[in-house]
Formats: C-alpha cells, sequence, structure tokens
C-alpha cells in the first residue's frame, strides 16, 4: 500500500513538474535569453555616395592691425571703444609726447641756426673766390711784366705768393662750407626723425575697419610695439577649420562647404580657400581656411565657433550599408550577415562614407547580402535572430 501511494504522489508531481518545464523551456526560447534576437536588416546596394568631411573651426579675421607706438610711453587718450567702426587715417588715440615738443621746437632752433652758419659760409667762399679770381689776374699780369723786363723777379714772387694764399683760403672757405652744410644736414634728419617719432606718438587707422580690442586704457605706461587697440578688416572674416586626418583625403582648395554659425541660424555657403601644409601633431587634425561666398549682413565675432561641412567628389559605385551597421567585434571592424536565423560576422575594409550615414565597403561584401542594422541585444556567433521591420526605440 505505501509503495502504491509513493507512486501516485510520483505520477502526481511529474504531472505537474513536467508541463512547468516545458513551460519554461518554451518561455526561454521565445522570450528568455535564448529566445531569437530581433534585429532590421537591409540589402547591400551596389552605389555612388558623394563623401563628405564634417569639420569644426573659429571666426578669424585674415587682416587683424594691431596698432601700437614705437617707443615706450604712457597713453594720453583712446578715441574709440570695442565695436566701433573706423576709416583710414582716422585718430584712435595718442601717447603723451612728453618733452617731444620741445624736443622739436629746440631743433627747429638749430637748423636755422645751421642754415644762417651755411649762408654765412657761403658768402665767406664768394668773397676768398673773388680775391683768389684777382690774385690770379695779378700773377698772370706780373708774369707778363716780368717777361717784358718792367717788373723785378721779387715783386713778381710777391704776387704768386699773394695767390697762393688766396687759393689755401679758398681751400679753407670750401670746407668750412662743405661741414656747415652736413651739419645742417644732420639736424634737418634728426629733426626729421623728431617729427616723425612724435607723428608715431599718433594712433592711427591703417584701413577702414572695425575695433576689435581694446587693449589698455589712457593712463598705462606700455613698451614700444605693445598693442594699443585692434582693428579687423570686417570683409576678411574667414573660418580656421580642423578636420580628422583620417578623413581628409581628397580634401582640396575650391571645394563648395556649408557652414554654420552657432549664433545663426541657416547655411550659408563657402568655398574651401587653402588647405594648410603643416597639420596639428598633438589633436591629429589637419587645418583649413574657409571663406564665405557671401558675409552674413550680421557679421558674427571673432572667435565664434562654426561648423563647417565639405562636399567632396563623387566616388565609383562601391558597396554600400548604413554605418550603424559596422561594428568592432574582437577588435576586427565588420558586420553581421543574415544566414536564416544564425548571424556571420564578416570583417569589412571600409572608406568614404557621406552625411547620410551610408558608408563604402571596400572589401567583404558584395551586392545582394543581408546585412543586420540594428539589434535589440549584441549579437554572437551563437545568436539567433528574428529579423523585424522596426525596433522599439530605434529611429529608422
Amino acid at each position: 500500500m505505501k509503495f502504491i501511494s509513493l507512486n501516485r504522489r510520483m505520477l502526481a508531481l511529474l504531472a505537474v513538474l513536467v508541463p512547468l518545464a516545458v513551460l519554461l523551456i518554451y518561455v526561454a526560447l521565445r522570450s528568455g535569453p535564448l529566445a531569437p534576437i530581433p534585429v532590421t536588416v537591409t540589402t547591400v546596394e551596389s552605389r555612388s555616395i558623394a563623401p563628405a568631411l564634417f569639420g569644426i573651426g573659429t571666426v578669424e579675421a585674415r587682416y587683424t592691425y594691431r596698432i601700437g607706438p614705437t617707443v615706450a610711453g604712457r597713453i594720453k587718450r583712446v578715441d574709440v571703444q570695442v565695436g566701433d567702426s573706423v576709416r583710414a587715417g582716422q585718430l584712435l588715440g595718442e601717447m603723451d609726447p612728453v618733452d617731444f615738443d620741445d624736443r622739436i621746437a629746440s631743433q627747429r632752433a638749430a637748423l636755422k641756426r645751421a642754415e644762417s652758419v651755411v649762408l654765412a659760409s657761403e658768402a665767406q667762399v664768394r668773397e676768398v673766390l673773388a680775391r683768389k679770381t684777382y690774385a690770379e689776374k695779378q700773377a698772370s699780369r706780373y708774369e707778363q711784366l716780368l717777361k717784358a723786363r718792367s717788373v723785378s723777379e721779387e715783386s713778381f714772387e710777391g704776387k704768386r705768393q699773394e695767390l697762393q694764399v688766396t687759393e689755401a683760403g679758398f681751400a679753407v672757405a670750401r670746407a668750412n662750407l662743405d661741414g656747415t652744410r652736413q651739419e645742417l644736414a644732420r639736424i634737418r634728419s634728426d629733426l626729421e626723425g623728431l617729427i616723425q617719432q612724435r607723428a608715431n606718438l599718433r594712433l592711427i587707422a591703417p584701413v577702414n575697419g572695425l575695433v576689435a580690442a581694446r587693449n589698455t586704457d589712457p593712463g598705462t605706461t606700455v613698451v614700444a610695439g605693445q598693442s594699443v587697440i585692434e582693428v579687423i578688416d570686417p570683409a576678411s572674416l574667414w573660418i580656421n577649420v580642423r578636420f580628422d586626418q583620417l578623413r581628409v583625403s581628397g580634401l582640396s582648395a575650391g571645394l563648395p562647404v556649408r557652414i554654420v554659425l552657432r549664433s545663426q541660424e541657416g547655411q550659408r555657403a563657402g568655398r574651401m580657400l587653402r588647405v594648410e601644409p603643416m597639420a596639428d601633431a598633438v589633436t591629429e587634425e589637419t587645418l583649413a581656411k574657409v571663406t564665405f561666398d557671401a558675409l552674413p549682413k550680421k557679421l558674427p565675432p571673432v572667435g565664434e565657433l562654426a561648423e563647417v561641412t565639405v562636399a567632396m567628389s563623387a566616388l565609383p559605385a562601391a558597396p554600400v550599408v548604413p554605418n550603424a551597421s559596422v561594428q568592432r567585434v574582437a577588435g576586427r571592424l565588420g558586420v553581421w550577415l543574415v544566414d536564416g536565423d544564425k548571424p556571420r560576422f564578416a570583417p569589412v575594409k571600409v572608406g568614404a562614407t557621406d552625411l547620410d550615414g551610408r558608408v563604402q565597403i571596400l572589401d567583404g561584401l558584395k551586392a545582394g547580402e543581408r546585412v543586420v542594422v540594428y539589434s535589440q541585444r549584441a549579437l554572437g556567433v551563437r545568436s539567433r535572430v528574428k529579423i523585424v521591420e522596426h525596433l522599439a526605440g530605434v529611429s529608422s
């Protein structure tokens, strides 16, 4: 009786456990960890794409004029503020002249004195020249009289000596005149130098432009060459852009670009002006300059960030997949191919990418194959997949 009772209990327990086990296995295979992973797939197409390169840059002025004194001194006044428009030749500020005006006045007085000395030396030369000419005529006349035996040898020698004295005096007068003229030229040069230095104390705008910076205020002492005011040419704004070195193949001057300024809405057309010959070795970026086809009506501030997209030349047709389908598994770059309900990882060599999210596959795929775009969970070689039209939370 006990054995029969035990068998009945065992059968009753099995009748409960077996359906539960079957149910658990069913649930595990349908919705548990062993269930197929929902995936979305796409078919590999062979097509041409127009790759695009994206970079971040800053608005800069091609021409910046840093205006300051050529000698050390104290700023007397600054007449402009940041943002003011200025004209070429406009007075922007002035340095304290200290004793420049007195030195110029003293030098002008010295110049007048030197001019008077030159006039006196010229008059002395004319006087000595007249005496020399007279002595030459007298010596010539006495020479003729000596030949005619009308004067003595002593009288003729006296006239010759007088001629030699006047010639020596003429040489001295000429030398004095040259010296006074050189002194006059030196004083005039010193005066012009002082006037130029005095003029350099006036801070003048070299071009029509915009005041971008006012680095110092009146009363500040600055050194020679220190910038007091910075003026930029608004028409020369360009963008200094940085691109990832791995993606700059084909980047060249003349390519059209689209510019998005952080402070303004919409896109603006531009053009690649040049690719810099020196790259940034630290950030591994290539530098380039981009210009606007037409400047914005409201000029962006210098230093503002801008997003630049370069439209590259179209590439020959090749297998193309969404870049979301490219995965890195165990250090290898590839895609998951769908073969029945089993995924298979295929290593690939990728090429250019366009702004629509398509990437060219240079090796490892062919047109017509189906690849996984999105999966609900990470895939593995033992995973099973179930193709669905759309995954929750994923924008197609």
